[in-house]
């Protein structure tokens, strides 16, 4: 092999999280079901822009980076926190940390800002029908809306079905991630979702888009989260316990995306094979030595995809990773130790960032999983497999 066709290993530990920060989400959960409207998405991002910067401990003159959610204008969330940095973006939550990793790596910036506001409750913000969010970017909507299939809840339990006929999968099987999850929440004091529930009450929670019960949806909520992301030598000088970003990897199917194809006949595998590959090989570490997973939930499908897919079983296996390893609370396998967007808060990704940068520190309570060393963050969506490896 050639010097230059040898596979570099790029943003390993780099950079890392030194501030973070969210809204009060069971808080602004109960005023938007009592019919307040307590803030706008710029509002809630500011929020948690300021408790980032408190808990990293600098001032806002520090920040050179600012990365904008996807929710808000990039222009608008600068001039709302009153940033003027010399480097910019925005992004979803996976894709905003790998930009901020790669503008440090390649010294565009040293100290990023990542700020997301959602006020989806509160602005009634569709997620199916006609006037689905997003259908103008994915063709999915506009090509299956002729048969209903307007929302991703839709198109998931198109997936879900298929994969349970093709691993032999029950629909207890599938309970077990809602039931675990729930689990966590109720150890955590942030999430909005802690009251227990049973295999028994989801099965018999109503279907939204069969085989998909209610318990399968993500919550829709209002909230903020932000992230200060350094590189990695201010970290170490600013930060008693920055969080590392040990590697990342991506590998996107858009060959029949717009047909569902990497869902339906290959649920997202060879990408997730490949991403693995990126970020175990560039660590130096394997699915073993992870201490718990976050698994991007906007359904509860995509658990048993990610361990199928990055190797944490073979297929077929989940249940019984399920039932005989446990993803839940004293459970071998932890997974979204925090609720996830099943029951601690929908953040479109973002408030796993949180809870991976809690556990490493050790700062989780009782729901706090012993020797925290290794997060694997997991993000599966149209057609797109992202991870990062969280370490300290």
């Amino acid at each position: 092999m050639t010097e230059s066709s040898q596979v570099r290993r790029p943003l390993r530990r780099s950079a890392a999280i030194v501030g973070i920060g969210h809204t009060d989400w069971r808080q602004d959960w109960a005023r938007a079901r009592d019919g307040e409207t307590p803030n706008d998405a710029y509002g809630y991002g500011a929020t948690a822009f300021k408790r980032a910067l408190a808990d990293a401990g600098i001032e806002r003159n520090q920040i050179d980076g600012l990365i904008a959610g996807h929710t808000t204008a990039y222009e608008r969330t600068g001039e709302v926190l009153g940033l003027n940095v010399r480097w910019g973006g925005q992004a979803d939550a996976v894709g905003a940390i790998l930009q901020a990793v790669m503008a440090i790596e390649t010294g565009l910036a040293e100290v990023v800002a990542l700020v997301y506001g959602n006020n989806q409750r509160t602005a009634k913000v569709q997620y199916g029908g006609t006037e689905a969010v997003g259908g103008e970017k994915f063709l999915a909507y506009v090509y299956h809306a002729p048969w209903g299939l307007t929302s991703q809840g839709a198109l998931y339990a198109m997936t879900q079905r298929r994969f349970a006929h093709e691993r032999g999968y029950t629909e207890s099987d599938l309970g077990a991630v809602a039931v675990a999850q729930r689990a966590w929440a109720g150890l955590n004091p942030e999430a909005i979702m802690r009251e227990p529930v049973t295999i028994e009450d989801y099965l018999a929670s109503p279907y939204v888009v069969e085989p998909l019960h209610r318990l399968d949806y993500c919550l829709i909520n209002d909230g903020g989260v932000a992230l200060i992301i350094a590189e990695a030598g201010r970290a170490a000088r600013m930060s008693e316990r920055p969080v590392y970003i040990e590697a990342v990897g991506r590998s996107d199917l858009n060959g029949g995306a717009t047909s569902l194809a990497p869902r339906l006949e290959d649920f997202y595998a060879s990408a997730q094979r490949e991403v693995a590959r990126q970020v175990f090989n560039t660590a130096g570490y394997g699915p073993e030595d992870v201490s718990l997973m976050q698994v991007y939930d906007s359904f509860s499908v995509h658990v048993p995809l990610a361990l199928e897919g990055y190797g944490y079983c073979q297929p077929g296996e989940a249940g019984r990773v399920f039932r005989d390893k446990g993803i839940g609370p004293g459970g071998r396998l932890p997974i979204n130790t925090s609720g996830g967007h099943l029951s601690e808060t929908y953040m479109q990704g973002w408030n796993h960032q949180i809870e991976a940068v809690r556990q490493i520190r050790g700062v989780c309570g009782s729901r706090q999983v012993p020797d925290c060393r290794l997060v694997h963050y997991s993000s599966d969506i149209a057609g797109k497999a992202i991870s990062i490896l969280y370490a300290p």
